[in-house]
């Protein structure tokens, strides 16, 4: 249930930011959707096993606010490898055009959750019921990045590095779609 929430949050606000500059500017909203992968060190009781590979997708809308600054959200999905199960978030964005051809570097603000595979952190008891344990943890999310046009496409290169409450770092990169 939370994940719908979630995700349902980041679709209304995606949708008030581009119904708002509607209101200004018609069609100047810019929705994006992609792929995204990377590696995620959780810095958790300091062992090698909570370190692993995610692999998602973003969506999101940029709204240019004059010719130098973009506002926007956007939502993430992942699933993980060895610590991770899978971790989701929104973050506000502001980005910096650069260049001609769609090229944008941003910093970024919001919420992450991020689900624990416990099994490579505890042993887990034999055959018969496991207790009932959280195995999520949330806190925010601050990062940097860049997306890299290539022409006039409207497909764009993909870097970041965040990190969720200065506990941990992640690296990801891919590909994006936008509108």
């Amino acid at each position: 249930m939370t994940k719908l929430s979630l995700l349902a949050a980041a679709g209304a606000a995606a949708l008030a930011i581009s119904t708002g500059a509607s209101a200004q500017e018609a069609a100047t909203a810019q929705p994006y959707v992609g792929l995204s992968g990377g590696y995620h060190s959780l810095g958790v009781l300091g062992v090698n096993d909570d370190d692993g590979a995610i692999y998602g997708v973003v969506a999101g809308v940029d709204v240019p606010v004059g010719e130098t600054l973009t506002l926007g959200v956007e939502g993430n999905y992942h699933l993980g490898t060895d610590g991770i199960d899978s971790e989701y978030g929104v973050a506000a964005r502001l980005g910096f055009p650069v260049g001609d051809n769609g090229s944008l570097l941003f910093v970024k603000g919001g919420y992450q959750w991020v689900e624990f595979d416990l099994g490579n952190f505890v042993p887990l008891p034999g055959p018969g019921p496991v207790p009932a344990v959280n195995d999520t943890d949330s806190d925010f999310i601050v990062g940097v990045g860049g997306e890299f046009g290539l022409g006039d496409s409207p497909v764009r290169l993909r870097v970041g590095v965040d990190t969720i409450g200065f506990d941990s770092v992640r690296a990801t990169a891919g590909v994006v779609f936008k509108f």
